[in-house]
């Protein structure tokens, strides 16, 4: 009777490590790790509880759960097969993330200097959220309940598109289809492996280089509100002036 009590337990903690990554925006974590506009820099103290409940939370998983190697994957795995197909899919994840910036702004967009601390932590706490809730405990529920492993690994991938919340109104389409086919890659990989370990890796690279390459952690802004599009940034250095046009004078349109 002690069994499956625990492996209720352990899938009541799953289930609000999913509710946990659904809320990532109410405290600045995940795609919404962001820096300012005007450029300050925003409080890290609730990014910080963020991953501090969820790192509680997957070592509840852990602890509670009776088998959460082999039902769950919640390993690192062969270390070798994990560092190579991670790198792999991080090798993907990186050149998918130039295509965008390049295609987006014309160039690679790095962000400041001061973001990269935190942009890093975020990449490796997210991903390890991540990981544990959809492609350890969603994806194992999902295949110990004896679901197709084809129709398992989209069906985790949906949800775990949903919850990031990159499907909302007003937001970039293109990364909302990007998570879910980064979904179902990392849970090939989990699949494959037997573990989340390659997962882990690849999800942390890929999130670090979208932010590397874009200057965002995951949601672009809307075209017209990036810095580059503002009349501050494009306007010449203090006392040029375009011929025929005074300093302050804006330029006209379609110019």
């Amino acid at each position: 009777m002690e069994e499956p009590l625990r492996v209720l337990v352990a899938m009541a903690l799953g289930l609000l490590l999913v509710l946990h990554r659904l809320e990532a925006e109410r405290f600045g974590a995940a795609e919404y790790d962001e820096p300012a506009r005007d450029g300050r820099r925003t409080s890290f103290l609730p990014r910080l509880a963020w991953y501090a409940v969820g790192l509680g939370l997957v070592v509840g998983i852990i602890i509670v759960h009776p088998a959460p190697v082999e039902e769950l994957g919640l390993s690192l795995g062969d270390r070798g097969q994990a560092l190579l197909l991670g790198f792999a899919f991080g090798a993907v994840g990186t050149i998918q993330a130039a295509g965008v910036a390049s295609f987006r702004y014309g160039r690679l967009r790095f962000p400041p200097s001061w973001a990269y601390p935190g942009a890093i932590l975020n990449a490796l706490g997210t991903a390890l959220v991540d990981e544990v809730a959809f492609r350890g405990v969603v994806l194992g529920v999902f295949l110990l309940l004896g679901v197709n492993p084809v129709t398992s690994l989209i069906a985790q991938a949906l949800l775990y598109a949903l919850v990031s919340r990159l499907g909302a109104p007003g937001r970039d389409r293109y990364w909302f289809v990007l998570v879910l086919l980064m979904g179902i890659g990392l849970g090939w990989l989990t699949v494959e492996t037997g573990s989340i370990g390659a997962a882990f890796l690849g999800h942390a690279i890929t999130r670090i280089a979208i932010f590397v390459c874009t200057g965002h952690a995951g949601q672009l802004a809307p075209r017209g509100h990036e810095v580059e599009d503002s009349w501050e940034f494009r306007r010449p250095p203090p006392g040029w002036s375009p011929v025929g046009r005074s300093p302050e004078e804006p330029p006209a349109a379609g110019r």
